[in-house]
Order: C-alpha cells, then structure tokens, then sequence
C-alpha cells in the first residue's frame, strides 16, 4: 500500500510503498475509503508538537471497515464500520474512568506518538473505535472525531449550549467552521459565520447561517448590530487574529470556546471587561467516544447534514496542505484512496 511518511520537520511528505501492518492482541486493522486533513496535521510538520516521533505517518482522521483484528478483540469483527478517536486513551486514569477520555494525560495521538491516517490500512486500538451507523457516508464518518465530535463537546458539553442561543463561530470557511455551523444548527443555535474570505459568504448561508460577517478589526460592532446584546458564545477557532473581537461580541454572562489552534500564541486579555460582563474562557480539547456516537446518530437522522469537501490523491497531500494554509478552500480536504490519478 501506499503511504505518506514524514521524516523532518518542515519538509514534504513522502510517498511511499508499505506493509499492511499487523494489529496487536487489542487493535485492529482499518481499510479506509479516505481520511480528511487537519491543520493540525500542518503544525505537526512545522514542529509545533516536540513529542512528535519521526519518521512518523501523519493523519488522525480514521473511519472504514475493519480488516482485520487481533486476537483479544472482543467488541468489533471484520466487516464492522467504524470510526476512531484521534487518540489512544490509556483506559486507566481518572478521566478514562470517568468518560472523559479527551482529557487523558496519557493518550497516544495518531499521527504524532502513533502512526496515523495516512494509509489505506490504519492499525488503531480497540479503545480508540466507535461504531457508525450504516446510512452515515464515509464524508461523514471520517470526521465525526476531530471535526463534528470535537465542536459537539466544545459548544454542547462544554459550552451547554441551548436552543435559541446566539453563537458566533470564527474561521467559518475553513475545515471546522463549515462543519460547527452545521453542528450548531442542529442544536437548535442562532448562528453567525465570521470568515476573511469574501468569496465564502453564500456557501457559508447555503450549509445554514443565520448571518455571515467578515474579520476585520471591529467585527464586534457587527456583531452587536446584528444581535443588540452579543452573543451567548463565541467557538474560536482561529485565535489571536479574531480573539479580541471574539471577546467584544459577547453579551453578558457569554463563553468563549476556544479550539483547534495551538500556536502557542499570547493574546491580550482586557480583565476588566471580563469581570464586568461575567465572561468565561474555556478550553476544549477533542472528543469523546460518547460525542462521536451523538453526532454519527444526528449525521444518520439528517440533522448534520452533508458539507461538500473538497478530494485529493495520497499523491497530492502536499499540495493539499498549501491550499489549506492559503485558505484556498471551503470545508474540509479529504484524501480518497480509491483515487488512483
């Protein structure tokens, strides 16, 4: 099979030809029909994460059949369609016990500590897989991890998000903003899409904003011009180009949710203004098993609905990763394996 390896920090990934691995007494083997491409994926490359063993394969978006499973696996057979958490929990620590495994300081990430997603056949721990309901397409199941699952815990779990609420998400456009309205939507929120890229804004109203606005240096005016008060909550996923504004929109009492970016960027913070308002700031990492199966079961009753991504060839990865980080395009970059261009 082939595979995408990366062997130096900064570089190009190279394609190369490989051995379908081999599970172990409690992991299975996944064949894939395609795996999506995460920014974070990118600041694996560029070194951000010291932790990252190279050579390593990138990638930790997982969903397919399983292929094969290894001699302890009691819960999955060859046949099941699954999808994997982004990481490999211990199932030990006070977080594991407690169903909150996003938490684990002991997780193993795939595509960083572990081999990842870039391959057909991906090996991955039993305790990593959810099962995927057969009407959910493989669009869909590759993401309900580290896309639809990790914004259902920010905004739902985390965020206790309510129906009717006012949320504005930032970096609309990009892989998770497209996705989050989405997600949003279903909960029942008032959604305002804010992105830097003009040419965005219909297909931003088209997936299910209510409204969309574009970054500048004041967006928070434009927010408190659509909504009176602010927002409930902000989902930040871009970080400090929009935290400030972010911060602005809230009405009193309001949340911002930060995810997804983890440059390890300093960002002001006006105190006054938080403690005058009763804001909140809260970090949100991943998903859990529990929010992949609620946001498959929403996927398979229609109310996530479908984004158009955008496909690539293993053989394009490295082109993809350009256009992603030129914003170049809208939704999330999938790799298709039975792309054989």
């Amino acid at each position: 099979m082939e595979t995408a390896v990366l062997k130096k920090i900064n570089t190009d990934l190279d394609i190369e030809d490989a051995s379908i691995p081999v599970p172990g007494p409690h992991e299975v083997i996944i064949k894939q029909d395609m795996t999506g491409i995460c920014y974070r994926d990118i600041l694996t490359r560029e070194g951000f994460f010291p932790r990252v063993k190279l050579p390593i394969v990138p990638g930790h978006e997982i969903a397919g059949h399983v292929n094969e499973t290894g001699s302890e696996v009691k819960g999955f057979k060859k046949g099941d369609y699954v999808a994997s958490l982004i990481y490999q929990p211990c199932g030990k620590c006070e977080f594991c016990l407690s169903g909150r495994e996003n938490l684990c300081p002991y997780k193993k990430t795939y595509g960083e500590t572990l081999d990842g997603a870039y391959s057909q056949y991906v090996k991955v721990s039993e305790n990593s897989l959810v099962k995927v309901p057969q009407s959910v397409p493989a669009e869909s199941a590759v993401i309900a991890a580290c896309v639809t699952g990790m914004v259902y815990h920010a905004i739902k779990v985390v965020g206790e998000i309510k129906q009717g609420d006012k949320i504005l998400i930032t970096g609309a456009g990009g892989g998770v903003g497209t996705n989050a309205i989405s997600v949003a939507k279903a909960l029942g929120a008032e959604v305002i899409a804010e992105t830097s890229s003009k040419w965005k804004e219909e297909d931003l109203r088209k997936i299910g904003a209510d409204h969309v606005v574009e970054m500048s240096d004041h967006f928070a005016k434009d927010i408190k011009a659509i909504t009176g008060d602010g927002v409930h909550m902000v989902l930040e996923t871009v970080g400090l180009e929009t935290f400030n504004q972010s911060l602005r929109s809230l009405r009193t009492a309001g949340k911002i949710i930060v995810i997804g970016n983890l440059r390890p960027e300093p960002v002001a913070l006006p105190l006054g203004n938080i403690i005058l308002k009763g804001n909140s700031i809260q970090g949100s990492i991943s998903s859990t098993r529990d929010d992949v199966k609620k946001v498959l079961d929403l996927t398979a009753e229609g109310k996530i609905g479908h984004i158009s991504n955008k496909h690539v060839n293993l053989k394009e990865i490295n082109s993809a990763y350009r256009l992603i980080k030129d914003r170049e395009v809208l939704g999330r970059v999938l790799v298709d394996f039975h792309d054989n261009r």
